[in-house]
Parts: structure tokens; sequence; C-alpha cells
């Protein structure tokens, strides 16, 4: 496995080279987020480890870079500790993961190895459904070529359906997508975004393109572009 971590505390980017060079894995290391954006543009990794307070350019900068260039590298960031904000924001920016500082090796190890094993396919760069059009890269939606605001979690919500058009998908994954896989909130907040994404993209069309399935969560459909 080839990993890039871009790290400009010196001592911690020498414990995870020598950590993971240990077990077998190829390292690259950048001291500032203008040299890992070029590494990651030039060459080939399974996975990138990357920080969020970095010279020149700061982890959510270089990985919002990446994503637009359809980069789909998987990229785990270090945030800070208590930091959910930062945590919120990895995520928003295009991040596959996060581990909060100070954090345990061996678990770093486990999530990288869970990122490759799991590694998706590259993504498209639009995504549609019927007439509804996301572009992840600049979290811009329309719908029948007319501009619909949606705040960072609704977006993040209908992504997820986006991406797997027609196929039924529970709240569970909606929260593990759309929020963190530590979320332990009720999960009926999912619900009240899927009541703000109708009243944006489906009441003002006359549409219905997210339905309910009771008791086990919503598909959104590409006939939905019909009028109810």
């Amino acid at each position: 496995m080839r990993v890039l971590v871009v790290e400009d505390e010196a001592r911690l980017a020498g414990a995870l080279r020598s950590g993971l060079e240990a077990e077998g894995w190829a390292v690259d290391v950048a001291s500032d987020g203008l040299r890992g954006l070029e590494l990651a543009q030039t060459s080939d990794y399974d996975v990138i480890v990357l920080d969020i307070m970095l010279p020149g350019l700061n982890g959510y900068r270089v990985c919002s870079l990446l994503r637009e260039a359809g980069d789909w590298t998987p990229i785990l960031m270090l945030t800070a500790k208590d930091g959910e904000h930062d945590e919120a924001e990895a995520l928003d920016s295009g991040a596959d993961d996060y581990v909060t500082k100070p954090f345990s090796f061996v678990v770093l190890l486990a999530r990288l190895r869970n990122l490759v094993r799991r590694r998706p396919a590259p993504r498209p760069t639009l995504l549609r459904v019927g007439d509804l059009t996301l572009d992840p890269a600049t979290r811009i939606c329309t719908r029948a070529g007319t501009d619909i605001a949606l705040t960072s979690k609704e977006f993040s919500v209908l992504e997820i359906l986006a991406r797997r058009p027609g196929a039924l998908v529970s709240k569970r994954e909606l929260l593990s997508g759309g929020w963190d896989f530590a979320f332990d909130g009720d999960v009926n907040v999912v619900e009240v975004h899927i009541s703000a994404l109708r009243r944006k993209i489906d009441a003002p069309f006359g549409r219905n393109s997210i339905r309910t399935v009771r008791g086990h969560g919503y598909r959104l459909m590409a006939e939905g572009g019909d009028h109810v």
C-alpha cells in the first residue's frame, strides 16, 4: 500500500512514517499543503493522511481541490481534539474519515486499512436523477436549470440518495454518510432534513422525487421529475 502523509509537525510525521513503513507501507511525507497537493496530483496513492492546520494550504482546501479535480483517493483527516466543527468541515470538504489528535496508531492503521478495502469506484463529476442535478465538488444543486440553495447537511443527505437513485437508503445510512460514524443522537433528525429537502427540491416544482418507505428509509426517484 502506498500512502501520502501531509503533516507539518515533524515529530508526528516521522512517527507516522516509521510506524507505517514497519507495517509494510510505502510512505511519502509532505510538510505543507502546497507540496501535499502537488504529490497527490502527480503520484498514485492508495490513501492520504491529511492534517487540517498546514502552512501554504490548509487540509480543507487541499481536499476540496483534489475532489474538484476528480481525484477520489480516500482521505483520512487529522482533526483537533474535540474539534466538532473541524470534523464536520472535514467531511463536507470531501474527506472519507477522520481521527482526532492525539490518536492511537493502532486505530489510525485500522482506519486506513478500512478505507483501502472499501475504496469506491471513481465518482462522476455530476450526479443526475431526472432533471435534478448535483455537483459534489461545488455543492451546487439545480432542478430543471434552476439553482436550489441547500444547507451543507441537506446537500450531504441528498447526495447520498442521488448516488443510489431508486435504491432504498436507510436512516442509519444517511446518518453515517451525512453526519459521521460516531453519531449517537436521534435518528429522526434525518426526517427534519428530508422535509426541508422536499420543500426545496420538490414542492416548488410540483414534484415528488423523495419517497418514504415507512419503517425502512427513503428513495430518490428519477420519475419523481414527473409532476404530482
